[in-house]
């Protein structure tokens, strides 16, 4: 396919995009880069992990995101007595047929907000990390496949550690971005305690189906990348892993304990096409992959007890070489 043709499939396509973010900003004010990577997320098929502190608006960004998507939304809270069958479903005995019948949970949905995930013990975790990555849900001897789209995101508080599991680095990884949630500014909280103090529904129209994603994915992996990029991507990732093979990297070898893992590449190259689409090219630039590398590498990539010592943290060292790595 040509580049004129794929570039006119990308601007009609991404155009039902921009309307989604619109139907979002009603509800939600100032989390546009938030908005912007849980899209790329679903187009590319990922999951995403958040990080903040309480009152942000992650369920309403979710939720509104979901029904402007016409699809179904369910919110689990994560408590230390929940079990795996309170997520992906139970057999119930049916007294009339006497025979168990399989009730599904909450999982069966388009769209899943795991609340503040690290409070729930590491089984219940698992249950959700296989479903996120099987797309399927065992329930007795009967396999059942989720919905499709099935888009998964979880939120943890990094101010309260008591009573929590912290998400083992294994089950991280497979989370396509660690997103870092921030406050508004003043104009933005202004916004907010305006459309709060006096609330009206906001009013979210329906834009897309979910069967229209999958469309959107199809344009969107059309999207041109040259093998220079992809080795950009390969050099961004070997060098969290072996930094003395490139020049002037060779200071952190003692501060990275753990590289990142082959994920990390996958979803470079799916997010930097994700990232174009978004805006409307039909072609990936360098700047693509830099713009998401910080949320596809900082959960992968794991400090030494040195770097924890001398208080540099992940995003230092991918900064470090985003900065060094030489770019296309």
């Amino acid at each position: 396919m040509l580049i004129d043709e794929i570039q006119a499939k990308v601007s009609e396509s991404s155009a039902s995009l921009r309307v989604i973010r619109e139907e979002i900003a009603k509800a939600v004010i100032g989390q546009d880069k938030i908005i912007s990577r849980l899209l790329i997320a679903i187009l590319a098929d990922g999951h995403v992990l958040i990080e903040g502190v309480p009152g942000l608006a992650k369920t309403l960004i979710v939720s509104s995101l979901a029904h402007s998507l016409q699809a179904r939304f369910a919110r689990i809270q994560f408590t230390p007595d929940l079990l795996p069958a309170d997520i992906t479903g139970t057999l119930i005995y049916n007294q009339k047929t006497g025979e168990f019948t399989p009730k599904k949970g909450p999982i069966f949905a388009n769209f899943i907000l795991a609340d503040e995930i690290n409070r729930a013990p590491s089984k219940v975790q698992s249950a959700l990390l296989e479903a996120m990555q099987e797309r399927q849900v065992t329930i007795g001897d009967v396999s059942e496949k989720l919905p499709d789209p099935f888009f998964v995101m979880a939120t943890q508080n990094p101010i309260e550690q008591e009573g929590t599991y912290p998400l083992p680095e294994a089950q991280v990884d497979r989370f396509m971005f660690k997103l870092l949630i921030r406050y508004p500014n003043k104009e933005e909280e202004r916004q907010i305690l305006n459309l709060m103090v006096d609330p009206q529904p906001a009013g979210i129209q329906p834009v897309i189906s979910p069967a229209r994603i999958e469309e959107l994915r199809r344009v969107m992996h059309s999207v041109h990348m040259e093998d220079r990029l992809m080795d950009y991507i390969l050099d961004l990732v070997i060098a969290t892993r072996h930094p003395e093979r490139y020049p002037r990297l060779g200071q952190l070898k003692s501060l990275i304990q753990y590289g990142a893992s082959p994920r990390a590449g996958i979803y470079l190259a799916r997010g930097a096409k994700a990232h174009a689409f978004l805006e409307g090219r039909a072609y990936v630039i360098p700047d693509d992959v830099k713009a998401i590398a910080r949320e596809v590498l900082r959960h992968r990539l794991i400090p030494s007890y040195e770097a924890e010592a001398e208080e540099i943290l992940a995003e230092e060292i991918i900064g470090k070489i985003l900065d060094e790595i030489e770019v296309p």
